[in-house]
């Protein structure tokens, strides 16, 4: 069956929030939602994160490029405003050499685990810059992880992998810890002319 995407909204929610029930709220219960959370907030039970991350869907505040298969979501790419997804990984090493914030910033991937491995995560994040595209584009930031010379679990790389990121057009700009690094990536607005993946 094709694969087709449709961005996180109230009417995706359910698709996504089976995808997430389906994996038993996915990363200990994370519900795609600390990426979301000031220092501090994220001392909270599974169901109240669902919660959040359900407020914060139907109030448009909370981004993410849904791959479907059919009816059934089998991954995701989240992404957003800055101000909408502050706490990153590494995040006091990232500060040391912060010059400028990103417009937009690529935080996680999740994949069925019966999908992994056929390209899933790829195709969210090429749907995930469209959207950053027809939203206006800008300069776009992801955090991901270089284990080319390791092998490694697919759901371990929640944040991606270098190699993605670097055939999606993104330029290293910097190490903030042994394995992960920032990515950079300018996306033009939509109708400008040039394609945004």
């Amino acid at each position: 069956m094709a694969l087709t995407s449709k961005p996180l909204t109230a009417a995706t929610w359910p698709a996504f929030a089976r995808l997430v029930e389906k994996h038993h709220g996915i990363f200990g219960g994370c519900w795609c939602i600390s990426f979301h959370l000031e220092p501090g907030e994220n001392k909270r039970m599974a169901g109240q994160y669902r919660e959040l991350k359900e407020a914060r869907v139907r109030e448009g505040r909370a981004h993410a490029a849904l791959v479907f298969e059919g009816r059934d979501a089998v991954g995701w790419c989240q992404f957003g405003p800055t101000a909408e997804l502050p706490n990153i990984r590494s995040k006091k090493e990232y500060e040391k050499g912060q010059r400028t914030l990103p417009d937009w910033r690529i935080t996680c991937f999740f994949v069925d685990r019966e999908r992994r491995g056929g390209g899933i995560a790829s195709r969210a994040l090429r749907e995930a810059l469209g959207y950053i595209a027809a939203a206006g584009g800008g300069t776009v930031e992801a955090y991901p992880e270089d284990y080319s010379d390791k092998r490694t679990s697919n759901s371990f790389l929640c944040s991606g992998t270098l190699g993605m990121f670097e055939k999606a057009g993104f330029q290293k700009a910097r190490k903030i810890a042994m394995r992960r690094w920032v990515v950079v990536r300018q996306v033009p607005p939509r109708g400008s002319g040039r394609a945004a993946n």
